[in-house]
């Protein structure tokens, strides 16, 4: 089976290759930007909506005639047309999740990029980006960015996003693809262990014999920090160079916590995989208990991305991994005869 799969790296540019980086995420941002404000203009009259064709030619190739535009030509026209790409993709996932032929949750339509959030700008093979011999990253327009490689690529990329977070932080991250998903990894000790997961908000979860992890509550114990730095920066005035010194401190206050919960599911999810032969888990439908008063506890374990990590590192491990529908009475079922007990209990199965 052929997957494609995504390898992050931290990059290090120069200081003209970050104000390259800043004119391209800029560009990037006026194309999808003009794209979202072209369709929207366009449903507004009752007009069919441009095709992706049309709009690379009047955002990108007869804009770059224009006073307002010339800009544009400073920068690698693929990034601009992969900007083009993501608008048409995000208007299909808003049309199709208000029918049936997309699953999940509905979304809503794209909205406008900020300047102040996360900038990005995507690079295909056809912008003939490369990784050189001495592990440079080498990019159409910006130069040689010095990578810092935790792991090497399984194949050559297909394309590469480079990300700078909201705390001025720059990343590469690869798609790659891949035949095998069979990863390289001892054989657990006992060929028939298994466990079933039990999520819950007091404990992170419950696993079989009693084993329990603990919730380590990351935005619980970073909350009060982060309420002090919103109010720092409620109080600062607009265009003021302290307001964005204020909004970096929120934004470090959230990288953080976020960095913290990203490692330690990673090392949940490897101990669990590593120990087990299948893994049990409950199907939760977690949106539905993010709303009312345990909120913001059930958002802070992460339980979503937790079974998704889980599942994904199962299945290229080799393991089994079963979602169990949440109705299913595990508590109240023998596993020697298969009999429900307790106060509801129906007798063997």
């Amino acid at each position: 089976m052929v997957v494609q799969l995504r390898y992050r790296f931290r990059v290090y540019p120069t200081a003209p290759q970050r104000a390259m980086l800043a004119r391209t995420f800029g560009c990037v941002r006026t194309v999808y930007n003009d794209a979202i404000a072209v369709r929207r203009a366009a449903y507004a009259q009752g007009l069919p909506y441009p095709s992706k064709t049309v709009l690379s030619k009047m955002l990108i190739k007869e804009a770059k005639g224009t006073p307002e535009r010339a800009w544009l030509s400073e920068v690698s026209a693929v990034a601009l047309q992969q900007a083009l790409v993501d608008v048409d993709q995000a208007f299909r996932n808003f049309f199709d999740s208000l029918g049936s032929e997309r699953k999940g949750p509905r979304v809503g339509p794209p909205r406008f990029k900020r300047r102040s959030g996360q900038q990005s700008a995507r690079f295909t093979r056809n912008a003939r980006f490369r990784v050189l011999g001495s592990g440079r990253l080498r990019l159409p327009k910006i130069g040689d960015l010095k990578v810092a490689w935790s792991r090497e690529l399984p194949s050559e990329p297909s394309s590469v996003t480079v990300v700078k977070t909201p705390t001025g932080k720059y990343f590469a991250s690869f798609v790659v693809t891949v035949a095998d998903l069979a990863e390289v990894l001892e054989p657990v000790g006992d060929p028939e262990a298994e466990t079933g997961i039990d999520l819950g908000i007091k404990s992170f979860a419950v696993l079989r014999g009693g084993k329990v992890i603990e919730n380590p509550k990351f935005f619980a114990r970073m909350e009060r920090q982060l309420k002090k730095a919103q109010r720092a920066f409620s109080r600062k005035q607009k265009g003021n160079r302290n307001r964005e010194k204020a909004r970096l401190k929120v934004a470090r206050v959230h990288e953080r916590v976020r960095a913290q919960r990203e490692d330690w599911l990673n090392k949940q999810v490897k101990a669990l995989v590593g120990e087990n032969q299948a893994l049990y888990a409950e199907d939760l439908n977690v949106k539905s208990l993010s709303h009312g008063r345990a909120a913001k506890s059930v958002h802070d374990a992460a339980w979503g991305a937790f079974l998704r990590k889980l599942e994904s590192k199962a299945i290229r491990r080799g393991r089994t991994f079963v979602k169990v529908a949440p109705d299913f009475p595990s508590t109240r079922l023998c596993s020697t005869c298969g009999a429900l007990t307790g106060p509801k209990g129906l007798g063997p199965v």
